[in-house]
Formats: C-alpha cells, structure tokens, sequence
C-alpha cells in the first residue's frame, strides 16, 4: 500500500449514484488511509451522509499488475489523534502543508473492514484476503 501515492477512491452519493476520484494517500500501520478534502467535495459530502468507502490501489503501471481492494468506514478524526494522522500524511506529503489556509480543509481517516491484495505478476496468482475480524486481529 505505502508504494503508491495515488488511489481510486469510490463513494456513493445521497441518491445512490456511484462517484470515484483520484486522490493522494497515507497509510497507517494498522492499513488506515489518511487523505485531506475539502467540505464541498463530493467524495466529502458523501462520506458524512454514509461512511462507507472503498480504495482501488495499484496495478496502474505496464507490467506491474498487483492491486489492492479496500472497503473501510471512514471518520473525521480530532485532537491528537488527528495530529499524528497530519503527520503520517505530511510525512508522505510534505507539500500538503501549503494547503492548511484552504478555508473547509479535511483530514479524513478510513478504517479498512475489508482487504484483498491480489499479484497477477505470479504463478500462480497470489492472493490475500483479509476481513473485519482478521483485520481486527492484527491491532
């Protein structure tokens, strides 16, 4: 996850219409994505109306075909919980503290509930899947 910058990240909209963006990303040690918005954004609107989110990661580049799938539920983290998450994300985004002024920035957090790392690269296929009670297990 930590080799990409980049995800597709998919949300569904108030009147159920499916909506995706390409957005930045940091990850946690407990496979947590940290990414910033604006309030007005779709994909922020959304997210406050219905939590669930889910992340395509990888498999963009010629001859590199391993991708991540990711459901989660994501959440607005405050304090000094969101402190450590800026870090992690300007740790990976140093250029993202330029845009601390922008009037309705966001950091959002997703937990993952669900994850499948598939290596088409391999023979056979590679691949791990990992649940909410597996996922879980791990913190």
């Amino acid at each position: 996850m930590r080799s990409h910058t980049n995800a597709v990240q998919a949300t569904v909209s108030p009147d159920g219409m499916p909506q995706a963006a390409v957005i930045g990303i940091a990850v946690t040690d407990l496979f947590e994505i940290v990414f910033d918005s604006l309030e007005a954004t779709r994909k922020a609107v959304n997210l406050s109306k219905n939590p669930r989110v889910a992340f395509v990661i990888g498999g963009w580049m010629p001859g590199d075909e391993r991708t991540l799938q990711y459901e989660g539920i994501v959440d607005r983290p405050t304090g000094v919980e969101l402190e450590a998450l800026k870090a992690i994300y300007y740790a990976r985004f140093p250029s993202g503290q330029s845009r601390l002024s922008w009037l309705g920035l966001v950091y959002l957090r997703a937990r993952p509930t669900w994850i499948r790392y598939t290596d088409f690269n391999k023979n056979p296929i590679e691949r791990i899947e990992l649940d909410a009670e597996q996922l879980k297990a791990l913190e």
